[in-house]
């Protein structure tokens, strides 16, 4: 296995991606953060149902239900912590953060609620005799078994992302007029994403491949948003480029 190992991936709207995978250390790192953020969360629950049971002891029965109920309480926290937080914070957990990586889907976008659910219930999986270790280290992309069913790999987090993108002058203005019509508040993160990695991209892209990605992601924003450009031969790019500058406000970055 290669450390710092480098994947492509094509988003629906053709826009190609590249992203450096995370390291059998850094996930490494962020899982013992979690865990032990997990266990601390488990350990003042555990508190307060041996309260509840010292409350209701004298009741017949009482004790099998707090017990029952406490094994529950596990699996839903241990379940949990890691769909509310990837699906919260697009793919990050708190040990993830800390670690400077992230869950994505193949196709580079933003997992979501399915992908978090299957990445969290085969985590026991993973975890049983370091299967996902095994896996990790000899699969291609590097993947785990909730990775492998979820369609997802773990990236290191870009560095300084807004500060890469080169912004068009003349963008701000057409910015403004595009949030003017409101149209564009249909767009969500996802989108958002797509547009800030394709223009992190454009630069390095041949100039045929800049005029077909742009075209298609141009597209693809008029679909969702309705929005009809006014002039027959639209620069693309700088549209794309307005557009981004009034998700970044609407996101941040």
């Amino acid at each position: 296995m290669q450390y710092l190992k480098r994947v492509k991936s094509r988003t629906p709207e053709s826009v190609e991606l590249e992203f450096t995978l995370a390291g059998i250390g850094s996930r490494a790192l962020a899982l013992l953060i979690d865990y032990m953020l997990w266990m601390v969360i488990l350990m003042v629950l555990l508190t307060a149902f041996a309260f509840l049971d010292y409350l209701v002891a004298k009741i017949d029965g009482a004790g099998k239900w707090i017990i029952s109920i406490q094994f529950l309480m596990f699996f839903v926290v241990y379940i949990g912590y890691f769909i509310f937080f990837e699906t919260l914070w697009q793919g990050q957990t708190p040990g993830k953060r800390y670690a400077k990586i992230r869950v994505i889907r193949d196709d580079g976008r933003n997992p979501g609620l399915q992908q978090a659910i299957m990445r969290s219930l085969l985590r026991t999986f993973d975890d049983i005799l370091s299967l996902g270790v095994l896996l990790i280290l000899f699969t291609k992309q590097e993947k785990r078994l909730g990775d492998l069913v979820a369609g997802t790999i773990v990236i290191q987090e870009a560095q300084n992302t807004t500060q890469e993108i080169s912004i068009d002058p003349a963008a701000q203005e057409l910015a403004d007029a595009l949030a003017e019509t409101g149209r564009l508040a249909v767009l969500t993160p996802d989108e958002f994403a797509t547009l800030r990695r394709y223009l992190q991209r454009y630069p390095t892209l041949s100039k045929q491949a800049q005029i077909t990605v742009s075209n298609n992601l141009h597209q693809e924003i008029l679909a969702i948003t309705k929005l009809y450009p006014k002039t027959e031969k639209p620069n693309h790019h700088l549209f794309l480029q307005a557009v981004y500058l009034v998700c970044l406000q609407q996101f941040g970055g």
